[in-house]
């Protein structure tokens, strides 16, 4: 019967996760931060930050992690700031957008853009309730271009983030607000712990680190594999989606329930107070489960809980005898199974509680082998453990290093917490990439890495230009005609404008060809939607752009050219594109190395570059290319050089 109450709630918990996530909002299944990433990158990521997807994320992050499925809801917390952020900064959703005039200012792509980081920051924050790691976090493993404004921003609403939290967590110290407070906030404060260690302490710090960067990659590993079988299964339809979000929860309920009866009862320390062992509530670290009285059962403490009460009861100081190795074991390899075959399922799910667990379980295992032979306690043991796992999959080191040090509040600990992770990060990335990288790889978002591959140095802009579609123009007085064929029969979303018979101010007086600048596809369906249309070739005022264009209206992003109606005779006149251009474009000259032109892509934020010849003359065309994200993926670019990918394993060390 119990059983049957304890599968039968989770079972109707993920459902309403589940069926939230594959009808209403698919875009808030999954953790969030390697999209959020991905939109920091310069990735257009469509209904990522809508109010729908806001929701659904909180609702069905409340559900999942309800129901006892291994996922944290840091991930999802981290999407929750980030949506609130965009829909503050843009009036709200788009259908119900206010048009205040104050909020222009934010109407733009960079402000959006430091809006989200803060976002995430602050759902970092949250989390974990440590407001520096929360900033070095978007710093460090989001945010992809960097200001210092920016630094202050965030610092700015990590501290509201804690303001507002400790403030409702005194609120809620009468009880009133259930686990609230007290169990429901990962807080393992240590700052009252003497933390000794000795020159052989080193030895078994640096063998968790070997073990968090090999443990970590072989998650890593495993992990690539079981989400491409589960992309297989998604695509199938919507019934698959739900079907393997319950079959999961069937199966984690089955194992949490029936482990436990593997683990013997141990007897309450003396000690401890009668009201603290064994509890039968919802908090409390000694679960009695099938024992007698004054009897508690270690495993169930773990797995009968609530993540956070399970990590703060690995994490608990001075308790040598409280877990058996056999219940470590098991805790640690039922956590990689569940950790491995939950993420990627249909509904709010986070990396870092599961990793920390997993971490925490063979760290403390190491702590009570080495119990005779070092000063350090088996609880710090763990806290060394989790934080090797997750440098060892995420790779993160600066912000991982804080997030534990205001967690633990013990300063004691960052010596050997900074060797943990730095030997982590650098064992596991002999292996593979991060988790968040292959999350992006595997979703085709064409994230574009801050270090080019050395074969690109070998190859120029002008020979990727080459292979390319030739580049569609614009004359600086077009056909409106012309204007909508092309928006119809292409995608790109930025065009050259390009001047015949212009006469240069020095040299040959014979007519040349200027380039104008770069005109986007959202200002021309723009023009097209307002009918600013003129009945002979000629220039415009600037004043009469400015009657009709506002900075707003330039800002908006949302129409399409098959919404837009134009009629036979308007397809006869034209349109004078010169005050809508803009007229210092990024460019690069065709000689130039496709290494060096995708760093200068990446650091300047840039959506389009244009490429121009090497030699400018009468009769020579000012644009070779243009290129894009997608020109500069390596993937991309070995397709169309097959012999770029032979020659890049001698290349590597050059």
């Amino acid at each position: 019967m119990g059983f049957a109450y304890f599968a039968g709630a989770n079972f109707l918990l993920t459902l309403v996760a589940a069926i939230l996530c594959v009808c209403f909002a698919p875009t808030a299944a999954g953790p969030g931060i390697p999209e959020i990433k991905a939109y920091l990158n310069g990735v257009d990521t469509p209904n990522m930050f809508g109010a729908t997807t806001l929701i659904v994320k909180i609702i069905g992050s409340v559900g999942a992690v309800s129901a006892g499925l291994d996922l944290g809801k840091e991930g999802p917390l981290v999407h929750i700031g980030s949506c609130i952020a965009s829909l503050l900064g843009q009036g709200g959703p788009d259908n119900y957008r206010l048009k205040w005039r104050w909020l222009r200012y934010f109407n733009n792509d960079r402000d959006r853009r430091d809006l989200i980081t803060c976002g995430a920051s602050s759902g970092v924050c949250a989390a974990f309730r440590a407001p520096v790691g929360g900033v070095l976090f978007a710093l460090e493993e989001v945010a992809t271009w960097w200001r210092s404004a920016l630094l202050w921003r965030t610092f700015f609403g990590t501290a509201v983030v804690v303001v507002v939290l400790r403030a409702f967590m005194e609120i809620c110290k009468s009880g009133n607000c259930g686990l609230f407070g007290k169990g429901g906030l990962i807080m393992f404060d240590v700052s009252n712990v003497s933390v000794r260690y000795h020159a052989v302490d080193i030895i078994p710090v640096a063998l968790i680190g070997v073990l968090g960067g090999v443990l970590g990659s072989l998650y890593n590993h495993l992990l690539h594999k079981i989400l491409r079988v589960y992309n297989l299964i998604n695509e199938k339809g919507k019934f698959h989606k739900l079907l393997l979000a319950l079959s999961v929860s069937i199966f984690t309920s089955v194992c949490l329930y029936g482990l436990p009866f593997l683990a013997r009862c141990r007897p309450c320390d003396p000690s401890l107070p009668d009201s603290s062992c064994p509890t039968t509530g919802r908090a409390g670290n000694f679960k009695q489960f099938n024992c007698p009285k004054d009897y508690y059962n270690d495993l169930a403490t773990l797995l009968l809980t609530t993540n956070d009460d399970a990590v703060r009861n690995i994490f608990s100081i001075s308790t040598p005898r409280e877990y058996e190795i056999l219940s470590l074991i098991i805790f640690f390899a039922l956590y990689c199974i569940l950790g491995l075959v939950t993420f990627g399922i249909a509904v709010p799910s986070g990396l870092f509680l599961p990793i920390i667990l997993m971490g925490s379980a063979y760290g403390r295992m190491l702590g009570t082998a080495m119990g005779p032979y070092t000063k350090i306690d088996q609880g710090l043991y763990a806290v060394l453990g989790a934080a090797s796992l997750m440098a060892g999959s995420m790779r993160m080191t600066v912000s991982l290093c804080v997030i534990f040090l205001e967690l633990t509040n013990n300063l004691l600990l960052l010596p050997i917490t900074m060797l943990v992770l730095l030997i982590a990060k650098t064992v596991g990335d002999c292996f593979n990439p991060s988790i968040y990288e292959i999350i992006l790889e595997l979703k085709g978002l064409p994230f574009l890495d801050a270090h080019p591959e050395p074969w690109m140095r070998n190859i120029t802009v002008g020979e990727l230009a080459d292979v390319k579609p030739a580049v569609v123009t614009l004359s600086g007085i077009e056909k409106v005609g012309r204007i909508v064929e092309i928006l119809k029969n292409t995608t790109h979303n930025g065009f050259p404008v390009v001047d015949e018979g212009v006469v240069p101010p020095m040299g040959s007086r014979i007519g040349a060809t200027e380039l104008h600048g770069l005109v986007l596809r959202a200002h021309l369906v723009l023009v097209l939607k307002k009918k600013w249309f003129l009945q002979e070739r000629r220039r415009t005022e600037e004043w009469e752009v400015r009657e009709k264009f506002t900075s707003i209206d330039l800002a908006e992003r949302g129409v399409k050219i098959e919404e837009v109606m134009v009629t036979e005779d308007e397809m006869e006149m034209y349109v004078d594109l010169h005050p809508l251009t803009n007229t210092t474009p990024y460019t690069v000259v065709e000689s130039i190395s496709v290494a060096k032109a995708m760093v200068l892509f990446r650091q300047v934020g840039l959506r389009h570059m244009l490429i121009l010849p090497k030699y400018q003359a009468a009769g020579v065309f000012p644009v070779v290319g243009i290129l894009t994200r997608q020109d500069l993926r390596a993937h991309n670019i070995l397709s169309a050089f097959p012999h770029l990918e032979k020659s890049s394993g001698g290349k590597k060390g050059h």
